[in-house]
């Protein structure tokens, strides 16, 4: 695998039963880059994942890490924060950080001085020596967190790490992801919010029904559509409505269509020379849920809206 890539796969496929969960997934993860896999639950990410990481071997297709075609290889480089959440409620929390510290090779006592300062870091002092046990489960997510990265990986991989997350502790971790990634890390999580991979992502994988749409930067899926144009006019007609598509929505003097072929600027002039009497007229850019209904579908982005349960 080359250098330039953290993790790569190649038509992997696996089936469970009768249940085909990943039906030939490929993409390509750049090192130091945040890259989100989108998809809604069921869609097959959790698999993808857990084959990425070796946990489980895809029965078709193949797949590296960190420069290793055995996954399980680069374990100790690598930072897992999976789906189901599980901590030793009789830990203290900074036991509990050393403690998945040493899963991956970090001596316990380097472990147990890197939690406090990564508690401290963070103004969580006050939970050194709490029993897991007394936090709420979004304070016991946030140890799990840290416990995912107190070895420093180089790799951190996170399945569907904002659920059970207020609104104040999901900002929180996006702020964590953006400093891992500033620190030199490959970041991965998987999510069924967009906005998160939006707001987060250079690059993003959308699945569905087992099956990668699309594989590539946030800016080329956006760029698959065309702008927004909304408009509003002081006419109601005239010939400025030949400049406007066949298919625009109206509403009253209102107007939402794509931005035409030839750029705002002919359209510009045509509403101006056609007396429509432009009131308002801005262009919007097409968000990546835009962006994703028109790669996956509308019943995929439907999905999207659904909760996803997570175990404390």
């Amino acid at each position: 695998m080359s250098a330039n890539y953290a993790a790569t796969a190649t038509d992997m496929i696996k089936t469970f039963g009768d249940t085909m969960a990943v039906a030939g997934v490929s993409l390509a993860v750049p090192t130091g880059s945040i890259y989100g896999i989108l998809g809604p639950n069921g869609a097959g990410k959790t698999t993808t994942i857990r084959m990425l990481l070796g946990i489980i071997d895809p029965d078709k297709g193949s797949r590296a890490l960190l420069g290793r075609e055995r996954p399980l290889e680069a374990a100790h480089e690598v930072g897992y924060l999976p789906e189901e959440r599980g901590l030793y409620p009789a830990m203290a929390c900074e036991e509990a950080i050393a403690f998945m510290g040493a899963l991956r090779g970090l001596p316990i006592k380097e472990g147990r001085a890197r939690a406090i300062a990564l508690l401290h870091g963070r103004g969580l002092g006050d939970w050194i020596g709490k029993p897991i046990r007394t936090l709420s489960k979004g304070m016991a997510q946030t140890v799990q967190l840290l416990g995912t990265i107190v070895h420093e990986p180089k790799l951190i991989v996170l399945d569907e790490p904002f659920s059970g997350l207020d609104a104040i502790n999901q900002a929180k971790l996006e702020e964590l992801i953006r400093a891992e990634a500033a620190a030199g890390a490959t970041v991965i999580f998987s999510t069924h919010v967009i906005a998160h991979a939006e707001r987060l992502c250079e690059r993003v994988a959308i699945i569905a029904a087992g099956k990668v749409a699309f594989d590539g930067a946030v800016d080329e899926a956006r760029g698959r559509l065309r702008p927004i144009v909304h408009l509003r006019t002081r006419a109601e007609d005239g010939p400025w409505r030949a400049a406007l598509p066949s298919d625009a929505r109206r509403s009253g003097r209102e107007w939402k269509f794509e931005l035409p072929e030839g750029g705002p600027e002919p359209l510009l002039r045509a509403l101006l020379d056609g007396g429509a009497g432009i009131e308002t007229l801005s262009i919007e850019r097409p968000g990546l849920h835009d962006a994703f209904v028109a790669i996956a579908g509308e019943a995929a982005a439907r999905k999207m809206d659904e909760p996803v349960e997570v175990a404390a």
